[in-house]
């Protein structure tokens, strides 16, 4: 869930009333909203850098709120104070308009063929007699990293490119060349530069570094210029220098490049619609043609497309435990910016108009839930449910808690450990670089040590006893949780396994002692000791690195490997700061739950 964070005095004079953070607080809440902190900019330097790098910031109060992932129109003080004032009665809903110039000639951007192998769509639109203010500007700078991070995937679906148009001359070329071809002023740089080496310049830049692998194999890099050669944009990764838009920008002209156009089309409809307000006519913008030269094709941008939908009467009343008339119903939807009325043909229907701000609803649920928080959450009639229901616990999760108990039971500390872990964790310390392959790797980590997701439960237990060495001797630590693999066959190419761990730490390795435990669990599991590969369990002598060689066993489960037992490389210990053996157990759960059941 994105958050914003917005300037309280800012906030207050949109909104036309002085709340009092308890009251805002409500406002929200009544919203569907909530209000995640009070801070201000200085805290928040401080808090991320450091307390030098906050001096001299800001102590104004800033609001940071938490707004739905898929409400792009709130993630702006324009939108979001709009929408609290059509909720509160206090504004009208308002009409987006994309209209043609008076001349009747559209600016226009030519798209060649290049394109198709790197970003094949792009969409564009102008905001005419914009009238920027220091804050609507930062505010339509911020909204554009708000959607880069949110629906543009880290600009890898969509990369916002926003531009003066009284300093470059159309039409426009969208194209795609080679990187040494590619050479402009890049945006606050001092210097010209080819793509190929902004790909070296950008490299240790924090901002810019991660979206260059989108694009850094490509043979052709795209590349927007206007008519004269002159580069606007180098997308994703930068804008030219040359059309960059300030505080006395008049005329913007916003492209979006693409490799998923109807995700552009949301994007550009929702900065199109956010910032319209400060065009003059307000909620207007001006169309741009799309020329593809391999199709031949013509589009064009912004749709700002309104759509109808027909939602029953008796059905919302009855989901929401209600008694409203469709007129009611019609003054409910409009507070949460969705203009209806009762249908002609049909009384039990309304015809709901979908703005384009709205891309967020998409069914008839969607409009369930406005009509629910707009009625109000805490105004709706509490009954008990017509039908009787018995909830019971996932297997996998009954199995695991009756499991804590048996290994409690026999001496052991439970631990709940990170998800997260570094590479080395996993890899370097546990002398088992193979882990890394099947690991699932986090693509910007904030930090080191949270970089894969878990492959082994026993590397945090040793962080555990590594954090409790001054505990006495003997510690016996264990955990139940899940861990991620790779898995091709899954539809999201991963898998969460479900896997008991434990490790002993004490003066001496204590083999037979954890051998003890896993006979214990078994035990439990009514699963026989037996070589026979069709029941029971055995363990058999293994190679593992993790492990001293000789004292390393593999445990079988009607002849599939489920897990590995045994005394831990002198190495692994060392590399966790420890100074006593170690044995340790894990065993992946899943295999028991048929028969379990």
């Amino acid at each position: 869930m994105p958050t914003i964070g917005i300037k309280r005095d800012l906030l207050m004079q949109g909104l036309g009333f002085s709340y009092t953070e308890e009251q805002f607080n409500d406002l929200c809440f009544e919203f569907g909203l909530e209000l995640d902190e009070v801070t201000s900019e200085k805290e928040m330097i401080s808090k991320e850098k450091g307390d030098e790098q906050a001096h001299g910031a800001s102590d104004e109060v800033v609001f940071k709120i938490d707004i739905p992932a898929n409400r792009y129109d709130l993630l702006c003080i324009s939108g979001l104070v709009r929408a609290l004032l059509i909720f509160q009665g206090k504004a009208s809903i308002p009409n987006y308009l994309a209209v043609s110039p008076s001349s009747g000639n559209l600016a226009k951007i030519i798209v060649k063929q290049n394109t198709s192998t790197v970003r094949p769509f792009v969409v564009g639109a102008i905001l005419r007699n914009i009238n920027f203010t220091h804050d609507t500007y930062e505010s339509f700078i911020d909204l554009q990293d708000k959607l880069h991070q949110n629906i543009c995937r880290k600009r890898s679906l969509v990369a916002i490119g926003t531009h003066d148009l009284d300093t470059v001359h159309g039409p426009f070329i969208y194209d795609a060349q080679p990187p040494s071809n590619i050479k402009f002023k890049p945006l606050n740089e001092s210097q010209e530069y080819t793509a190929a080496q902004l790909m070296d310049h950008y490299s240790g830049n924090s901002h810019l570094k991660p979206y260059l692998p989108i694009i850094r194999d490509k043979p052709l890099y795209p590349v927007i210029l206007d008519s004269r050669g002159t580069v606007l944009s180098f997308p994703p990764i930068i804008n030219g220098d040359h059309s960059k838009i300030t505080i006395k920008t008049k005329n913007v002209l916003i492209e979006c490049t693409a490799t998923d156009e109807n995700k552009a089309k949301i994007v550009l409809d929702t900065i199109v619609c956010m910032f319209s307000e400060y065009c003059s006519p307000k909620f207007q913008s001006e169309r741009v043609e799309i020329f593809y030269e391999e199709s031949g094709t013509t589009k064009t941008y912004p749709e700002l497309l309104y759509r109808n939908e027909e939602v029953s009467v008796p059905y919302m009343n009855q989901l929401l435990n209600l008694k409203n008339s469709p007129e009611q119903l019609c003054k409910i939807l409009g507070k949460m910016g969705l203009r209806s009325s009762p249908s002609k043909s049909n009384s039990d229907l309304l015809d709901v108009i979908i703005p384009p701000t709205r891309h967020d609803i998409l069914h008839t649920c969607d409009i369930l839930e406005d009509v629910a928080i707009s009625y109000g959450y805490n105004n709706i009639e509490r009954t008990c449910p017509s039908v009787v229901t018995e909830g019971s616990q996932f297997p996998v999760n009954k199995l695991s808690d009756q499991l804590r108990n048996e290994v409690a039971r026999c001496g052991y500390t439970e631990a709940l450990t990170f998800s997260l872990c570094s590479e080395d964790d996993i890899g370097l310390k546990m002398r088992n670089g193979s882990d890394l392959e099947r690991a699932v790797k986090i693509a910007n980590p904030k930090t080191v040590e949270f970089q894969v997701a878990r492959t082994s439960l026993i590397p945090g237990l040793l962080r555990t006893i590594e954090s409790n060495k001054k505990m006495p001797l003997p510690m016996k630590v264990f955990e139940i949780s899940d861990v991620v693999l790779k898995d091709k066959d899954k539809g999201v190419g991963v898998k969460n396994n479900r896997m008991l761990a434990a490790v002993n730490y004490n003066k001496s390795p204590g083999f037979e002692i954890i051998h003890g435990l896993l006979d214990r669990v078994m035990q439990a599991l009514e699963v026989p000791w037996s070589t026979d590969t069709a029941s029971g369990y055995h363990i058999q002598a293994i190679d593992d690195p993790r492990f001293l060689a000789g004292r390393c066993a593999s445990i079988i489960f009607r002849g599939k490997r489920i897990g590995t037992l045994g005394v831990l490389h002198p190495e692994v210990i060392l590399n966790f700061s420890l100074t006593m053996p170690c044995s340790a157990l894990e065993i992946d759960l899943e295999p028991f739950l048929a028969d379990w059941l």
